[in-house]
């Protein structure tokens, strides 16, 4: 059984994830922090980001898919406020999932800490912004 799903919020929430990484990775944010501590070149000749951007748009989709799926699946369960169940179910996949792996990950890898947490709350922020467009949009007849 899939849970109810909004497939605009979906989309729009993988949208956000575009917006959230373009800003917050820029120059002039960001940008050159992340750079240094990930030793990426950003000025090297013939670089192209469009497989990473569209590698980007495809896995903000599924995460944006999974997390409208399971704030129904929390809604259901726990009931109450949608926006909550979202926003919440967002911070719990976020600690649960994605900043254990990628604590795990880098320290197996020895990257800086500096980078971890930099990457980590980029994710937090994705996340929480994908949890309140998705919370702010629940699926037709949930609520």
């Amino acid at each position: 059984m899939v849970p109810e799903i909004n497939y605009w919020a979906v989309l729009l929430a993988t949208a956000s994830s575009m917006l959230v990484g373009s800003v917050w990775y820029a120059r002039g944010i960001f940008g050159t922090r992340w750079a240094k501590l990930a030793n990426v070149d950003m000025d090297r000749p013939g670089a192209s980001a469009v497989t990473p951007i569209i590698v980007t748009v495809l896995v903000s989709f599924v995460t944006a898919w999974v997390l409208a799926g399971a704030s129904t699946i929390a809604w259901h369960f726990y009931g109450g406020s949608y926006l909550f169940s979202a926003v919440l179910t967002a911070l719990i996949l976020w600690a649960g999932f994605t900043a254990a792996r990628f604590i795990t990950h880098d320290a197996f890898e020895g990257r800086p800490w500096a980078l971890t947490g930099l990457n980590i709350a980029h994710e937090l922020v994705t996340v929480i912004i994908m949890g309140l467009i998705i919370g702010v949009w629940p699926p037709a007849g949930t609520v």
